[in-house]
Formats: C-alpha cells, structure tokens, sequence
C-alpha cells in the first residue's frame, strides 16, 4: 500500500496544487488524469483528511500544512540521488556555475576558466538547491551580514560553504535626491524611504529589515528579475533606492552611491558545493579561496 511518504504521491500532490488542474498536472508529469487523482486519493485516505478542494482545485489547511513539509521532502531526494550519481560519475571536464546576479564579482570573473564554463543567474534562494541537485557544480550565494558571519541558507541539504569576499555597502540615490550630498547614511534614518522590492538582483529588504530590528522599509516598485542594469536604471529614474556593494552602486550616471556607516554591515559572497570537488571546479575553488 502506498504511503503518504511516497515520493511519487508527494510529487503528484506538489504538482496538482501548483497548477491547481488535475490535467495540466498529468500532462506536466506524464501520467493519466485518472492516475493522478488516483495518487491524490491515496494520499488523503493515508492521512485522513481531504488536502484538495476540487473547484476550484485549491489546498485545504491540511494540504497547505502538507506542502510545507512534501517540497523540502522531495528535494532532499533528488539531493542524495545527486550526490550518489556525483560520486559515481566520471569527472566532468567542463564547469557549471550557479549564481546571484550581484554575487559575480571581478574577483569571481577572474578565476572562472576561460572555455567550458556555463553561467546559471539564478535567484539567491534557488543557487543551494541548483548545487544539491547536480544541476550545477559550484554557487555563489551573497547577502547583507555583520563582518565575517556566515550566511543564512535554505537547509536544502548537506553543502559545503565558505566565504569568498566582503564588500563595503552602499544606498544607490538618485543625484537629485535631497541626501545625495551626505557622505555616510545609517540604515536606520532611511526606514522609512521608498524602497525598490529586488530581491534576486539587488540586497534583498527582508535582509535590511532584519539588521534594522525588523522594522521598515516599505516597498515602492517591486522588481522580479535578476538584472542588476534593469534595477540600477530603475534606482537612477528615482522609482526608490537600492543597496548594493559598492563595486556595484559606484559611477552608475544619475546616481550617487552613499555607503552605510551604522549598522557595521557588509556584502558577503560565499561559495557553495555538494562532495570533494575535482576538476575545473577546484580550480575555481581554489582561485577564489586565494583572493579572499
């Protein structure tokens, strides 16, 4: 008898809630429609509640509950099949790099080889899993931290991390903006400005929130993307302010970059890997280590 712990129910149930269609979630993974509502069926007769309203299809409390256990549940899975296909695999010659778009760094250019690389610019949070997974070989992952404190990452699976650089921090203003002359800002005095929401290509305001007590800055444009030049034109058309590292908010035309001096906050890179590392991806390793 199937279980509620059945990889497969479990990625059924992720799928159908997520495309809330029966249909579309049975073309999406191959099988019947009447296959899928079969795995859906099994899955609330082992738990005993309904986890689907069927019009329209929508999670009960209990299948919300359920989700928040069943995707870290599957990617832990697809995790140790990595690893295990990883440690198996012969080594690959060419290098897979998974990133946040403000992570690359001239540092990180630098030590990338000059052929066989491929460049993934993903969203911060989903650089872990990429790495877990074996879609890439190495991440680099970046955020607002107090000097040399590690990062806060999804627990997504056994990885890997040490710090590959900390860069001083900067608000981007437009030049006309009344503190543009200031040489120094305290987080705390711009709680209260409109902010742009960027969290995949700028520092992300959860991040500012927290090292300012959780409190303020209230979004006034969000921006989903992982363009730094979308959200750097954006900042300079006065849509709200942006903090970067400075290697990123400096000579920007229209902008003035103001750095930070309270709290004492850096932009800190850190790079990700899954097993013992081999090939092009040690030598990137190793490059970067070198300039830390």
């Amino acid at each position: 008898m199937l279980s509620a712990m059945d990889p497969h129910l479990l990625r059924t149930y992720v799928t159908v809630a997520r495309l809330a269609s029966f249909s579309e979630a049975a073309r999406e993974l191959g099988y019947t429609q009447s296959a899928v509502s079969q795995h859906i069926a099994a899955l609330e007769q082992d738990l005993g509640a309904p986890l689907l309203a069927r019009r329209p299809v929508t999670p009960t409390p209990a299948g919300e509950r359920l989700l928040e256990h069943a995707s870290p549940l599957l990617l832990r899975l697809e995790a140790a099949r990595a690893d295990v296909v990883r440690m198996a695999a012969a080594p690959a010659h060419g290098l897979t790099l998974a990133t946040s778009s403000t992570a690359l760094g001239p540092h990180v250019l630098a030590a990338l080889p000059a052929s066989g690389v491929t460049l993934r610019v993903l969203p911060r949070d989903e650089v872990p899993a990429a790495v877990a997974t074996g879609t890439a070989d190495l991440g680099l992952v970046d955020g607002l931290a107090a000097p040399s404190d590690p990062l806060r990452l999804p627990d997504v699976a056994p990885l890997t991390t040490y710090g590959v650089g900390e860069d001083p921090v900067c608000v981007l203003l437009p030049d006309t903006h009344p503190l543009a002359p200031r040489t120094g800002l305290r987080l705390a005095d711009l709680a209260d400005a409109r902010w742009l929401d960027a969290p995949d290509a700028g520092l992300p305001l959860a991040h500012l929130r927290a090292a300012n007590g959780g409190h303020g800055f209230r979004t006034a444009l969000r921006y989903e993307g992982t363009d730094v030049c979308a959200l750097l034109a954006l900042a300079a058309s006065g849509h709200g302010l942006t903090l970067l590292p400075r290697r990123t908010a400096t000579g920007v035309p229209g902008t003035v970059a103001v750095p930070i001096t309270e709290p004492r906050v850096v932009h800190r890179t850190e790079l990700v890997h899954a097993g013992v590392l081999g090939g092009a991806a040690a030598g990137v390793a190793q490059a970067l280590a070198e300039r830390v």
